[in-house]
């Protein structure tokens, strides 16, 4: 079995959308020798990414939560810090405190309100427990855990996507499948590079750019093999390209552990 890219058989389908022309359209591209089918994930991979996409969405729940009790606090000239330990430090503050001018009613909605952020706060904590348990049970997350920038929630999301590495030629490619290669706008033989395509997977380009920058972060006085060639790449293109750097290197280094079941090696990651 095959599955195509949605966004390769537009191209093909010719005339009114019904299920005919859908068939024909799909029968075309699949024929198409420069189309790259996706990969067909294991129930595993499922499993790990279903986790992961749940996350994500009580991540962004708890995140509008906050910003919508923060708000509402405002119009009483009540201000909270952005952060979410703030709002969970300063509500039940502001709850307790008789004479701020918050009425009952407000007052026993901003309560259900405040539970419910801990409710979410639990659901994360059970999601990160079940990441952390995913990570011991898989040999292949440890491996990824020993790459710089790897840590347990980056290793399961990428396994999931990666899997064991044969759907792809070399790290270059999976590179390129997450985004974090320049987008080409060339023609009449000039050459032009843009910033990096972002395509592919925003979530996985997100955490390895994030995994990249606390590891450039703390790259300090660290004389390893790695560690020099992020300097080196700080000095001639500046911090944050050099974050973007690294994650490419990451997601090439992660693509080469899980095709070979190996670990990491200092000596052959700055290669």
């Amino acid at each position: 079995m095959r599955i195509v890219p949605a966004q390769h058989v537009k191209p093909f389908l010719r005339g009114n959308k019904h299920d005919f022309n859908d068939a024909l359209a799909i029968a075309q591209a699949a024929q198409h020798p420069e189309i790259h089918v996706v990969t067909i994930k294991s129930q595993y991979q499922q499993d790990i990414q279903a986790i992961h996409r749940l996350r994500r969405g009580l991540i962004k729940e708890r995140s509008a939560l906050s910003s919508r009790m923060r708000g509402l606090l405002a119009e009483y000239g009540i201000t909270i810090p952005e952060r979410i330990s703030s709002v969970r430090a300063e509500i039940p503050l502001i709850l307790e405190d008789a004479e701020n001018g918050l009425g009952d009613l407000f007052r026993a909605a901003l309560e259900r309100s405040y539970q419910q952020l801990l409710h979410l706060d639990e659901e994360l904590a059970w999601h990160n427990r079940s990441l952390k348990a995913l990570v011991v049970a898989s040999t292949p997350c440890q491996n990824l855990l020993t790459v710089p920038g790897f840590g347990e929630v980056v290793a399961t999301a990428f396994y999931a996507a990666i899997g064991d590495g044969t759907a792809y030629r070399k790290g270059r490619d999976v590179a390129a499948a997450l985004g974090l290669v320049p987008a080409q706008y060339s023609t009449g033989g000039r050459e032009r590079l843009l910033g990096i395509s972002k395509r592919g997977d925003s979530e996985l380009r997100g955490l390895l750019i994030h995994g990249a920058r606390a590891v450039v972060a703390k790259v300090g006085n660290k004389t390893d093999a790695l560690s020099l060639w992020i300097k080196r790449v700080i000095e001639r293109r500046g911090y944050n390209k050099a974050v973007v750097a690294l994650a490419n290197k990451m997601a090439r280094m992660g693509w080469a552990i899980l095709r070979n079941n190996t670990q990491y090696k200092v000596t052959a990651a700055a290669a």
